[in-house]
């Protein structure tokens, strides 16, 4: 359905270089202004691969999109911000500092929020998209018009008739008494509310659970700079938290970030529905929503 407004895109060039989350290394990050119509899509040493669902695999505690022997990993942070910016159509160069990992290349970390994107954004701007042509595009989005949901391993996502985009989420780690359960209802959800109170909110994990993902290879570049930490029996280990929820906070980053894997041809990834979450199942979801929508 038509949104009332045209595609856009950015109105300048981006460029960011920083350190990876999971291997550690370093990456460059370049984004373009795309042509309306063309969505979102990574380009890594001239191979590209949509921002798309269709793409989107399971990968252990990040997004990873893959085609052709190619990966790009640690995405839902970028296209989060993306997303919730109105940037419907973008070109995602990347570049690995390291030449000898030719087939893989992760986004950069940060400080575990999507604060850098965001602030870039608004340096930058946005513009009307236009085709070759110089046509522009309506920007579509879909609506949910029925009840969908996924249950699996405990964990439960849906999406409700809405007349707007809301976002209900819920977590739950009882192990950790500082986190313990929390709940974030957004009355309405637009580029001002993810700017104020989600953009910044930083990816956390649980200090007990630090050596079996490093013994996994993971979090190879993580640390007190990039992500906040909680320890079961000493609580919040880097205070101070920038919001006393920040945890369910970013879990709605992510969750905006896969379903924007939703997104077609420049159009709205997030539907217009009463999304309603808790830690998991974004992508199947935003899968979910591909073949019934």
């Amino acid at each position: 359905m038509q949104t009332g407004r045209v595609q856009q895109t950015l109105a300048g060039c981006i460029e960011r270089t920083g350190k990876s989350l999971h291997s550690g290394k370093v990456s460059t990050v370049k984004l373009w202004p795309g042509f309306a119509g063309e969505g979102r899509y990574f380009d890594f040493r001239s191979n590209v691969i949509p921002a798309s669902i269709d793409y989107a695999t399971e990968s252990p505690n990040c997004t990873t999109l893959r085609k052709d022997g190619y990966r790009i990993s640690t995405v839902e942070h970028l296209l989060s911000a993306l997303e919730a910016m109105g940037v419907d159509n973008c070109r995602i160069e990347m570049e690995n500092s390291d030449p000898e990992d030719d087939d893989h290349v992760e986004v950069p970390i940060f400080d575990g929020s999507a604060s850098e994107w965001v602030k870039a954004i608004e340096q930058v701007g946005l513009k009307v998209a236009t085709d070759e042509c110089g046509k522009s595009y309506e920007r579509m989005a879909a609506h949910v018009n029925e009840p969908v949901h996924i249950l699996k391993n405990g964990s439960v996502v849906a999406a409700f008739p809405s007349p707007e985009v809301r976002i209900t989420y819920g977590i739950g780690f009882p192990q950790a008494p500082a986190i313990g359960y929390q709940c974030l209802s957004s009355a309405s959800f637009d580029s001002s509310y993810y700017t104020k109170q989600i953009a910044s909110s930083r990816t956390f994990c649980l200090y007990e659970e630090v050596e079996k993902m490093r013994n996994l290879g993971l979090i190879k570049g993580g640390g007190l700079e990039n992500g906040i930490v909680c320890s079961a029996s000493k609580g919040w280990l880097n205070p101070p938290l920038r919001f006393h929820d920040e945890p369910c906070r970013h879990k709605v980053l992510d969750l905006i970030g896969d379903l924007s894997l939703f997104a077609r041809f420049g159009s709205q990834g997030i539907p217009v529905a009463h999304i309603v979450g808790g830690h998991a199942l974004h992508a199947d979801l935003a899968r979910m929503l591909s073949v019934s929508i």
